[in-house]
């Protein structure tokens, strides 16, 4: 008899599954269970953005668009990078729209990286970033942010794990899954490094809209000499509540968008046409709705951050996307313990804290991106939990 397993690639089976999917697999065949895990808003995409879909279809829009994605959206994203961070892309050679920026990540990786390059890639960070780099044949090297520096990365604790081998640098701020930010002075700092040491810096910030108070946003490619050193990756299903679409884009030089354009057109061919209509409603007119969301996530993780307090576990005070980070070492659990018991005892769905990495080990997940009734109720049986183990 045959053993199929064998016939699977090595590399393929080196990546492990999803740690964020097994709880919520659990979780599936369970009642009454309050999810803090997955990161998708628990908003409706805008009434205009969806209607504007509609009338596309009415109108007979169902054909492929160009491989690099309608040069109407292209012009649209070029325009808001102008707007908001002035940064000059040309619309016809800098950019390149995806299938949700999960597809821009992946092929970015494949384009920069040969057997046996190193990335370096702050953790803790989304599940994706280790396995896409591994599927392209390069080298995932972890840098653990302390959580006594909130999280954040800098070039001190990247330093020591550069080799002849590094190729390129990943960062991901806002950051999933601590919610933590990168100031200016820290973008700098790193933007310098990076000129150092000759590094591509991908720039995942698809959380970059969702910050809070005083935080601004600000965009990598938009320091002194980062530009064309950058990969810059956003998209539309965070802060337009736009999963289900799967739309993101790329924005680099000319040479890495052809290449990318080129694994894009053998694999995606295109993101689909009504996807794209959308998100031309969206950078139009969307920004009055994406504003609003942003200001209930604000009450949410306040919420959130006190009820966690309350509950006896230590946070960090998350500053953007919408997840915070509790440490429950305090409990005496590890990650996957207490994640397991508050599931099967409160019903209550976390992630583990190591799904993203092992310096997130004695900390886990939970997504504000609920109701604020339900966060209350998920909060009241957390510390009922806390209280009595």
């Amino acid at each position: 008899m045959t053993n199929w397993n064998d016939r699977i690639s090595p590399i393929v089976k080196s990546v492990p599954p999803s740690g964020i999917r097994r709880f919520f697999d659990i979780a599936s065949e369970m009642e009454d269970v309050i999810s803090l895990g997955v990161g998708e808003p628990d908003f409706v995409t805008p009434w205009s953005i969806r209607e504007s879909c509609v009338y596309g279809l009415e109108q007979g829009y169902t054909s492929y668009t160009a491989n690099r994605g309608l040069m109407e959206l292209r012009e649209e994203i070029c325009f808001m990078h102008k707007r908001r961070f002035e940064l000059d892309y040309n619309p016809k050679t800098d950019v390149l729209v995806t299938v949700g920026v999960s597809e821009a990540l992946d092929i970015a990786m494949r384009t920069i990286l040969s057997p046996g390059d190193e990335i370096l890639i702050p953790e803790p960070c989304y599940v994706s970033y280790k396995a896409c780099a591994t599927l392209a044949g390069g080298i995932p090297v972890p840098v653990p942010a302390k959580a006594e520096n909130d999280f954040r990365i800098t070039p001190a604790d990247l330093e020591p794990h550069v080799s002849p081998k590094t190729k390129a640098l990943l960062i991901g701020y806002p950051n999933n899954p601590t919610g933590a930010i990168l100031s200016k002075e820290d973008l700098e700092a790193i933007a310098r490094f990076a000129v150092k040491h000759d590094l591509i810096v991908i720039s995942d910030e698809i959380y970059g809209d969702l910050t809070y108070g005083d935080t601004k946003h600000v965009c990598f490619a938009g320091l002194p000499e980062m530009k064309d050193r950058t990969i810059l990756l956003n998209g539309f299903s965070k802060a337009y509540a736009m999963t289900g679409w799967r739309i993101g884009y790329a924005l680099s030089n000319p040479d890495i968008i052809a290449a990318m354009t080129k694994i894009h057109q053998y694999t995606m061919l295109c993101a689909p046409i009504t996807a794209q209509i959308a998100a031309v409603e969206a950078l139009r007119h969307g920004e009055k709705y994406m504003r609003k969301m942003v200001s209930e996530y604000d009450k949410r993780r306040r919420l959130i951050y006190d009820g966690l307090q309350k509950a006896g576990l230590k946070c960090f005070e998350p500053k953007g996307a919408f997840y915070i980070f509790p440490d429950i070492t305090s409990t005496g659990l590890s990650s996957e313990e207490f994640a397991e018991k508050i599931l099967m005892q409160e019903h209550v769905a976390l992630v583990p804290g190591n799904a993203f990495g092992e310096c997130g080990e004695g900390f886990v997940r939970c997504s504000y991106a609920t109701s604020i009734e339900q966060i209350s109720e998920a909060l009241a049986r957390i510390e009922h939990f806390v209280n009595h183990l």
